[in-house]
């Protein structure tokens, strides 16, 4: 486990334990090094792609059975699989749970019934994606008589269920012009929607005319159809369109996720939902929590009458997501940013009163985000969690805001989606480290109420001083055990180090299996995307840097300016200086690095980023040559033009200061879109590089690996290109993904691995 100076404090403090960097020991090199599973053979891709991947969970009413999706890879067949399975809960379960003999693949997104006795879920058995529903013996756990309750040819999407189990909202991408689905349209197809779609395929013209921003976004054309929050009645199948008149998407795209962006009254009677309500959706941030009267939606007619307004309550003008009602009714919390047109803005936790209509923020002192949260049932307390130095713990917090502890602060983990069970004291979440992709964990609470004990000062809370609430932890899935008992993991061991101006950061190393201390290793220098992200205890099948060092390299792992848990401070701080702070801070952790670790072979390093990482790695191709080699994934190469291709323009506009129009006539240095282009270095460009890019994405259009590549060839630097037709700004597609480690290992092995000796 992880055990830098600063997570020792935790076990002297007992109680206590600090967030502050600054208030921490000296830097100091991390102890030795500890395997996840030892003996084991290094992880390859193959490996990597049998692993089963943990999708949405649910937790039956009474607290005893436990569903989730479970997806499979197939290399061959190039496809992702899901399934649902159930099992109970107890203590833990050391084989992997059978899938019911009901599902099929393709069914996802399990959900119990409040009642207990059904179970919701999604699945394309019959074409289209639809909302389904099975019976649930709550005694055996069987689930019978699966039934599809939504025939709508425009699909269904993030399905929940109402509290009295009688209806479910989910949305569907519609055309806003088309009149409105009421009791009837479900299961016919000759439908405004089902023309115009049908229409629109046969057209042999492809031409598009665009009159609006956000004619694209991430990896697809948007189109004229849009994303509605609609109801139907578990008893009558009858669909409702509740946000008729929403020519924006009911939810806006959120790379938090956050499913519908919607939640029932616990008297079913109201919806919450989040709506970018604003004329340019491609220059804004300002998404809003709505409430909508649904009570005339609950009752089956054929002349339904009209809704009332919606009700915007929430006032923030930066984002607001993730509405949430407390169980008695009372409240409704939700996430919320504070600054218009930053996206990276803190997600502050909110409460509004529903009585009084008033906001206040829960947690005024707390500086880091609130990435998720779930209300205890007895509407006492929330559970949330929240970015912290490489890990992602779970708080609690009471209702009233005055006690903060965090919840087994040694679990060096990353965690989410979270349950809280009925005793208002068990919680399931998935878990998750660098070594080993996420399982269902459940949590214990020691103390029988944490709100009555002595907690710190706000000022103690604003620097990071939180009670430690104790658990104890089983894990409940056991979804690779057979997989990784094979494999060495090495584990991720932090080190602390001050950047130029005396900031307290850190970064990570992973070193090889079978590592050797005797021995030198070359370096894959991996830089994290965002630019407001973070190298924590996640497992990624995209960027695993443990299938990076498993090829016998050490992978070092920089956390700059930008990067998100350790205050929003550092998270800002990299706002308008992209090629700044985050690039002396990197350079700056890598030699502390190379000064500490004597078995890292600084002559063989290789720079890898993408997305924002990739603007890094095209910013060092031209102000240091220290590097052997360079892979830029999906990254930034001349700023001023990816304004003109992107989607989402408010990013730009914050992150550069403005439009790229406001500086001209301006010196470069007065004007951040040319200081920080790595575009206007290229003479300086020298080392080899390989250019990832992909068409389908909109974030940085692949425009901008061309001009890279070509910049390259032209300057006759040794350079690559691997260019995706049918990739977004990730590479999904598990084919594409193996050719993607493949090309990008192969080349870093090519310039760091010592060559062969000629024979003679």
């Amino acid at each position: 486990m992880r055990k830098p100076a600063f997570a020792l404090a935790f076990v002297l403090a007992l109680a206590l334990a600090s967030t502050a960097l600054v208030a921490q020991p000296a830097m100091t090199q991390s102890p030795a090094t500890g395997l996840r599973r030892g003996g084991g053979r290094p992880m390859t891709f193959n490996d990597m792609m049998a692993m089963k991947r943990l999708g949405s969970t649910a937790v039956s009413p009474d607290g005893r059975w436990l569903a989730y999706s479970v997806t499979t890879v197939n290399l061959d067949q190039n496809t992702k699989t899901a399934q649902i399975y159930i099992q109970p809960i107890g203590s833990g379960d050391a084989k992997p749970p059978t899938a019911l003999t009901f599902t099929q693949p393709g069914d996802s997104d399990p959900q119990f019934a409040p009642d207990g006795h059904h179970i919701l879920f999604l699945s394309a058995r019959t074409g289209s994606q639809q909302a389904w529903i099975a019976d649930f013996d709550t005694a055996t756990g069987q689930l019978s008589h699966p039934r599809k309750i939504t025939n709508l040819d425009t699909g269904v999407d993030n399905a929940i269920w109402s509290p009295d189990s009688a209806s479910i909202a989910f949305t569907s991408f519609v055309y806003p012009d088309c009149p409105p689905l009421a009791p009837g349209d479900n299961g016919v197809p000759a439908n405004c929607n089902y023309q115009k779609d049908t229409a629109r395929a046969q057209d042999p013209v492809k031409a598009q005319i665009f009159t609006h921003l956000f004619f694209r976004h991430w990896d697809h054309w948007t189109g004229p159809k849009r994303s509605h929050l609609f109801l139907v009645s578990v008893a009558a199948h009858d669909v409702r369109d509740l946000t008729p008149h929403a020519v924006n998407d009911v939810p806006p795209f959120s790379l938090e996720g956050g499913g519908c962006g919607c939640a029932f009254s616990p008297d079913s009677r109201e919806i919450a939902y989040t709506l970018k309500d604003v004329p340019v959706p491609a220059i804004s941030t300002n998404a809003d929590i709505f409430t909508l009267d649904i009570s005339r939606a609950l009752t089956p007619t054929l002349n339904p009458a009209p809704l009332p307004a919606p009700v915007k309550v929430s006032t923030s003008p930066g984002g607001d997501f993730s509405p949430a009602y407390s169980p008695d009714g009372k409240y409704l919390a939700w996430r919320s940013q504070a600054r218009s047109g930053y996206e990276s803005d803190k997600f502050r936790l909110v409460l509004y009163d529903r009585a009084t209509k008033t906001i206040k923020d829960l947690m005024p002192t707390f500086d880091n985000w609130v990435d998720e949260f779930a209300w205890a049932p007895d509407s006492k307390s929330i559970y949330f969690v929240s970015g912290r130095q490489g890990a992602e713990p779970i708080f609690q917090v009471s209702q009233n805001g005055q006690s903060v502890a965090v919840l087994n602060l040694s679990d060096d983990q990353d965690f989410g989606d979270l349950h809280v069970l009925s005793d208002a004291k068990t919680i399931l979440a998935s878990g998750m480290t660098v070594q080993s992709p996420p399982e269902v964990i459940k949590f214990e609470n020691d103390q029988a109420d944490f709100i009555n004990r002595n907690t710190v000062t706000a000022e103690g809370i604003r620097k990071g001083f939180f009670p430690l609430l104790l658990s104890k932890k089983s894990q409940l899935t056991h979804l690779n055990d057979s997989i990784l008992a094979k494999l060495e993991m090495p584990e991720l061991e932090p080190f602390l180090f001050l950047a130029q101006d005396k900031t307290m950061l850190e970064g990570f190393i992973v070193k090889p299996p079978h590592f050797d201390p005797a021995k030198k290793y070359p370096v894959k220098f991996l830089i994290h995307g965002g630019p407001q992200g973070a190298w924590d205890q996640s497992w990624s099948y995209r960027w695993n840097p443990e299938l990076f060092a498993a090829s016998g390299y050490v992978v070092v792992m920089i956390n700059p300016r930008g990067s998100t848990g350790y205050g929003q401070a550092i998270i800002d701080g990299v706002n308008g200086d992209w090629g700044g702070k985050p690039f002396t801070d990197l350079m700056t952790g890598l030699d502390y690095a190379e000064q500490h670790f004597p078995f890292i072979d600084k002559s063989r390093e290789c720079a890898l980023g993408a997305s924002y990482g990739g603007y890094m790695a095209n910013w060092i191709l031209g102000h240091t040559q220290r590097f052997r080699c360079i892979v830029t994934h999906d990254g930034m190469f001349n700023p001023e033009s990816a304004y003109g291709s992107t989607d989402e323009l408010w990013f730009n506009q914050w992150e550069f200061r403005g439009k790229p129009w406001d500086y001209y006539g301006k010196p470069d240095s007065e004007n951040p879109y040319r200081r920080w282009s790595p575009a206007l270095s290229a003479k300086n460009f020298h080392t080899p590089t390989l250019v990832v890019h992909s068409q389908l994405d909109y974030r940085l259009d692949v425009s901008e690996g061309f001009q890279l590549f070509t910049t390259l060839q032209r300057l006759g630097v040794p350079s690559k290109m691997l260019y995706f037709p049918d990739e977004g700004h990730w590479v999904l597609k598990p084919r594409n993904s193996q050719l993607w480690w493949k090309t990008v290992n192969d080349w870093v092995d090519q310039w760091t691995q010592p060559k062969p000796t000629p024979a003679h």
